[in-house]
């Protein structure tokens, strides 16, 4: 690590004032060169409810950012919102966050407020439509002091064109002597122990090895300090005597979590202070983009990164999407979350390595998480997440994003060449940094198969032609599909196993092993398609393969997984029903899930998910097949004991009706602790007592199955089309936050509530999840259309 050679020994610069006959020394500034109190206190990750995320819309320059391109720079900054505050900010890699949070703290004679402390927030958007659609991902972000002393209005958005967050605070006070500060709290290429900083007469500096960050405003600081977090930041003076009595110049030659503070000014009626936060290789490179930023002001980087005028922004992308006005009619909300889910998925693409998408732009449950090393949180690839989204991009009528994507998922298939492997290849990694660096390994079998449904979504959309996917079959899809036949040895990292399809290592939650009906669902789906495929690419002998391969599994799927001696005790358990997953082939069977999230292992026969819904959703079951519909009053039943229960009743706030909400399984214990309140995992991962949550796009995915019911029983008419908007995607709509971001789970009611969730609000595990975004627009779509968008009428007609 680099460090800087630093005098620490420090001076004091007194002001002396004589005052009558006696003689007084007022000191009016203590300044010494170097903080004390390194490292600073334990580094934690921010909250991780987001209810705003933001970066500037890029265009490709032939499937990929292009720096040197006619369009200009390409900016890497990404930021996010919590509770009024801006939360992780990342530049570069999409991952590499580079502050814990920026705050604001307002200063008066007897008080001094920050934003963390407890403010009344409401957050909009900069840019909307006449109908209240969002045009843009730039905020306002009010602030209101409960006691009335103040209000803080920010606008928050990236220069689209440097490595700057710009950010404009407007401060209105009716009393006198009160004074603005800001404060920031870097977190340096992604870990708050290791950075460095220092005041300079350009402003204040933070930075690790050849990382820099630097914090500017449009008028000088009246005052500067940098320390250690918690230790000698200076808030903790400002708190107690409502001044800086002791500033630092830099935080010495011992790293550690570092603190920037700043006085901007006194402040009035409609004080406004512009600031630059900016990044780059090097102190100079960084300062550099921030005197850019500034220099062009406000408005001017406001309407590039919007899209006014030649500058090509957020409206340019919304005005692509072709089917945008058509799907907004599907919605209950005149196309609000549409279209803000539309740029929000957009928005969780790496920028350096184009069709990288990642699951959330959050660390679940963040300011219980350490941030004492790199933590990618949900800010990397998970495969099956991405088909989700690339077929919302699909949806949506963004083929190029949706494309891109596809082409990137070589980097993440397991080849000779992945590092580490001594095994079989053909599979997808379970979770890897946007480069492809290596994260987790397990091997779940719908993870590959879907990119072979993607290709062949593509393929029928004239997205891919015919030559480009018969090479693409050759160098990814064929080994993908052969691994699905015949499995193989997956030995990377601490994976050492023999997986022998269609039971997998871990199901769509990755927590068991064994014969999942939704990850069969993908694999048979995924077979099919890759034999459809295998003909058009001449492999004859491949494709009558890989589809008598999907026959058998699909032959086998309710002997291994219908239970037909089921012991729920509920008002309408019979007995038959698809369990989650099974060890073994025998769906009657006793045998025990394992233990995982701190709840003990179940016998298998009581634990019901929704997973038997896909096999609808891609043509693997018809709609009304018996084991689906038997599966579904077990599946909405709400007489289960709780912890067994899956479904949950919510209202909606207007008072037109009810819709329903669904944790994954019975038995879930990936979430909030029900007896404590605690975050997951705050006590370690196996704390008894957690509990999984309700997740919002299994509202989406019922409403999927209503559309595929009611096709089935040519029942879909206006009335039932009215009927399913109403309740699914009205409901989806309903689990939205003020920010118009959807949560990956959110409150039910059930346990201590420590936390204070409203009923149906989003907890702290990952907001905006991308998953349930996509959901939503693919449920827009499917009922715009008329049938399931994700449908495969080549595996329909194939199993007849």
């Amino acid at each position: 690590m680099k460090k800087i050679n630093l005098i620490t020994a420090s001076f004091i610069a007194l002001g002396l004032t004589a005052c009558s006959s006696e003689q007084s020394v007022s000191i009016t500034a203590l300044t010494q060169i170097s903080a004390p109190g390194a490292p600073g206190v334990e580094p934690f990750w921010a909250y991780s409810g987001k209810t705003g995320i933001g970066t500037s819309y890029e265009q490709y320059q032939a499937g990929h950012y292009d720096d040197s391109a006619a369009t200009g720079k390409v900016s890497k900054v990404w930021f996010s919102i919590a509770k009024g505050m801006i939360t992780e900010t990342m530049f570069g890699l999409i991952h590499q966050a580079q502050i814990k949070d920026m705050q604001f703290v307002v200063v008066g004679k007897d008080f001094t407020v920050t934003e963390n402390d407890d403010l009344d927030v409401s957050i909009d958007y900069l840019y909307k439509d006449e109908a209240g659609r969002p045009l843009s991902l730039a905020y306002k972000v009010v602030s209101k002091d409960k006691q009335g002393r103040f209000s803080l209005e920010k606008h928050i958005f990236t220069d689209p064109n440097g490595q700057t967050l710009f950010v404009r605070s407007v401060f209105n006070t009716d009393l006198e002597g009160v004074k603005a500060y800001v404060n920031v709290n870097p977190y340096i290429d992604n870990n708050g122990l290791d950075d460095f900083a220092k005041v300079t007469d350009k402003g204040l500096v933070a930075w690790q090895d050849d990382n820099f960050l630097s914090l500017q405003a449009s008028q000088p600081f009246k005052q500067a300090t940098v320390g250690f977090t918690g230790i000698s930041d200076g808030l903790k003076e400002l708190k107690m005597s409502q001044s800086l009595g002791t500033t630092y110049q830099n935080t010495g030659e011992q790293s550690g979590n570092v603190s920037l503070l700043a006085e901007l000014g006194d402040i009035s009626t409609n004080t406004t202070f512009d600031l630059a936060l900016s990044f780059g290789q090097s102190e100079a490179a960084s300062l550099k983009e921030g005197q850019a930023s500034l220099s062009q002001g406000y408005q001017k980087l406001l309407d590039a990164y919007n899209g006014k005028g030649d500058a090509i922004g957020w409206q340019d992308y919304l005005a692509s999407l072709e089917p945008l006005s058509t799907l907004t009619s599907s919605t209950a909300d005149n196309g609000k979350l549409l279209y803000t889910s539309a740029m929000v998925l957009k928005a969780q693409e790496d920028k350096t390595h184009a069709g990288a998408l990642i699951a959330s732009l959050s660390n679940p449950w963040g300011e219980t998480v350490s941030a004492k090393t790199g933590s990618t949180g949900y800010k990397a690839v998970w495969v099956r997440d991405f088909y989700q989204v690339a077929m919302a991009f699909m949806a949506m009528g963004d083929t190029k994003t949706a494309k891109t994507a596809f082409e990137y998922l070589e980097k993440v298939q397991v080849t000779a060449r992945t590092p580490g492997n001594g095994g079989d290849t053909g599979w997808f990694l379970q979770k890897t940094h946007v480069d492809g660096e290596l994260e987790w390994v397990g091997v779940q079998l719908d993870q590959t198969a879907m990119p072979i449904m993607l290709a062949w979504k593509l393929h029928q959309a004239d997205v891919l032609s015919d030559q480009e996917l018969t090479q693409w079959y050759g160098k990814m899809l064929k080994p993908a599909a052969d691994f699905l036949v015949d499995g193989g040895l997956a030995k990377i990292l601490w994976n050492d196993t023999q997986i022998t399809p269609p039971a997998t290592q871990q199901e769509r939650w990755e927590e068991q092993n064994g014969y999942s009906p939704s990850t069969t669902a993908a694999v048979v789906a995924g077979l099919v398609t890759a034999a459809d495929i295998a003909r058009k690419a001449g492999d004859t002998k491949n494709a009558v393969r890989y589809l008598e391969t999907a026959k058998q599994y699909n032959s086998e799927i309710e002997s291994t997984m219908f239970t037909t001696q089921g012991n729920l005790k509920s008002d309408n358990a019979d007995g038959e029903y698809f369990i989650r997953i099974g060890q073994d082939k025998d769906p009657n069977s006793s045998t025990t899930l394992n233990a995982n999230n701190g709840r003990d292992g179940f016998d298998k026969k009581q634990i019901l998910d929704g997973g038997f819904l896909e096999l609808v959703r891609y043509g693997v079951r018809d709609a009304l097949a018996p084991s689906i519909v038997k599966t579904l009053p077990e599946y909405d039943d709400e007489s289960l004991i709780d912890n067994l229960q899956v479904r949950y009743t919510f209202n909606f706030a207007d008072g037109s009706g009810s819709f329903p909400g669904y944790r994954r399984y019975g038995n879930d214990g990936y979430g909030e602790d029900e007896v404590t309140g605690n975050n997951y995992a705050e006590g370690g991962n196996n704390t008894p007592g957690q509990r999984g949550r309700v997740w919002p796009f299994f509202t989406g995915e019922r409403g999927h199955y209503e559309i595929a019911a009611a096709n089935a029983s040519n029942s879909l008419n206006a009335m039932k089309q009215n009927t399913i908007k109403n309740t699914y995607v009205k409901g989806m709509e309903a689990f939205a936050n003020e920010g118009m971001m959807l949560p990956e789970q959110v409150w039910d009611g059930v346990g201590n509530n420590k936390a204070g969730y409203e009923l149906g609000e989003g907890t702290n595990s990952a907001t905006p999840l991308a998953w349930t975004h996509a959901e939503y627009i693919k449920l827009l779509r499917s009922l715009s259309d008329k049938h399931v968008w994700d449908h495969y009428p080549v595996v329909e007609d194939a199993l007849k």
